[in-house]
Order: C-alpha cells, then sequence, then structure tokens
C-alpha cells in the first residue's frame, strides 16, 4: 500500500529509502533504519499468518508493515464484499425464522427488494461514518490532511482496516444462531482496527482518534435514526 521510496521504520515510524538490500545470488540484507538502530521491517521475514496475528492483535508494527511497506489493492473489493456480508446478515434478521430455507427459496429471496435496501442502508452509513471521521479529522489537524493524496490513504486504510467484518461470512455461509453479543463484539474489533489504522496513517495520539471515531459513529448513527424515522427497519 506504501508508495514505491517510502517506506516507513515500522518501530518508529521513520521514512527509509529501502526495507532490504539484494547482494544477487540469493543474498539478501534487511535495512536498519537509522533513527532506531533496528530492522525497518521485520515482517518481510514473517509467514502471513504471523502477519494476520499481530494485525489481529492489533500492534502497531504489523500496520506499519501492512500500510506502508506492501502494495495491497484490496480495499474497493473487501468494502463490497464486507457490505454485502452485512446486508445479508440485516436481511436475514428480517426475514421471518419459520419460512423455509431450501436453496431454491435462497435463490428467490436473494431477488427481493429487502436485500438491495439493507445493501443500500449499510453503504450509506458506512460512508457517513467515513465522512464523519474525515470532517473530525480536518477540523482538529487540518495539516494532516493537506493533500488529496493524504484523504485516499486515509481511506484505504480505513477500508483496510474494516476486515473484521469478514467475520460475519461464517454466518452468511452456515446461517448458524448468532447473538447481538456477537454482532457488537465484531463492531467493537472493527472500530479497534479503525482507530489503529487512523492512528498508524496520520501518527495521531489516542485521544484525537477515538474522537474521530466517535464522530464517525455519532454521523452513522443520525443516519440509522433518520431511517427508522421513516418507518424502515435498519
Amino acid at each position: 500500500m506504501g508508495e514505491p521510496g517510502r517506506y516507513r521504520c515500522v518501530e518508529c515510524n521513520r521514512e527509509a529509502p529501502e526495507l532490504y538490500r539484494d547482494y544477487q545470488r540469493g543474498v539478501l540484507r534487511i535495512a536498519i533504519c537509522k533513527s532506531c538502530q533496528k530492522p525497518v521491517d521485520k515482517y518481510i521475514e514473517y509467514d502471513p499468518v504471523i502477519i494476520l496475528i499481530n494485525a489481529i492483535l492489533c500492534k502497531t508494527q504489523a500496520y506499519r508493515h501492512i500500510l506502508f511497506n506492501t502494495q495491497i489493492n484490496i480495499h474497493g473489493k473487501l468494502c463490497i464484499f464486507c457490505l454485502l456480508c452485512e446486508a445479508y446478515i440485516r436481511w436475514l434478521q428480517l426475514q421471518d425464522s419459520s419460512q423455509n430455507t431450501d436453496p431454491d427459496d435462497l435463490i428467490r429471496y436473494a431477488k427481493e427488494w429487502d436485500f438491495y435496501r439493507m445493501f443500500g442502508i449499510a453503504s450509506l452509513e458506512q460512508t457517513a461514518f467515513l465522512v464523519g471521521i474525515f470532517t473530525a479529522l480536518w477540523l482538529a489537524r487540518p495539516e494532516s490532511l493537506k493533500t488529496k493524496s493524504d484523504f485516499i490513504f486515509l481511506l484505504k486504510a480505513l477500508l483496510l482496516s474494516s476486515y473484521g467484518k469478514l467475520l460475519l461470512i461464517p454466518a452468511v455461509i452456515w446461517e448458524h444462531d448468532y447473538t447481538p453479543l456477537c454482532l457488537k463484539l465484531i463492531k467493537v474489533f472493527v472500530l479497534t482496527s479503525n482507530s489503529q489504522g487512523i492512528r498508524v496513517t496520520l501518527n495521531l495520539s489516542q485521544t484525537l482518534t477515538l474522537l474521530a471515531i466517535l464522530s464517525g459513529l455519532i454521523l452513522e448513527n443520525g443516519i440509522v435514526y433518520f431511517f427508522q424515522r421513516m418507518g424502515w427497519n435498519v
């Protein structure tokens, strides 16, 4: 995701010209940060599973590796997929539990208006959440979002850090009984990941990051309240 020539040290967040040096014939040497005298990015030697575990634990170093030192371009696809999962979960909650759930019925249900309505509502809520975050950060720290590339980079970081919504996949595949508590825990995890994504991307304090997340939640809940006033089940 990071731009070539603008790598970051995962330990101290200083810019670095390279992650490693290739001496040919399979000889590689990890670059050392001139500021902290530690490897610029130790994760380039790690297995992807280890990196994922560290990201789930919201470790700052893992987030810096993913956001600055890798080329990941699945933000749009990940966002659409997560919205589809969320819309499907909401749509299932609208269905009568006594209805038949044969495969033929599922195909018919997927074409119903309610599913597309849930997708539209989920998209609007996500948009409101992002707008709330950007507005709060722009008002509090305008220097952190000076250029268009800063906005785009933060947007990608927020979309990528929403990967926790993939935890909805088991509910989509197996349609097992889940509780509101489970969905709330997923929401908390996603918000925690979003918070870490903002902190790592803009190098902000935890207080300002939490205020940005809170602003996004307020605007998102405002959209929910608006639809509820219209008599829609969201």
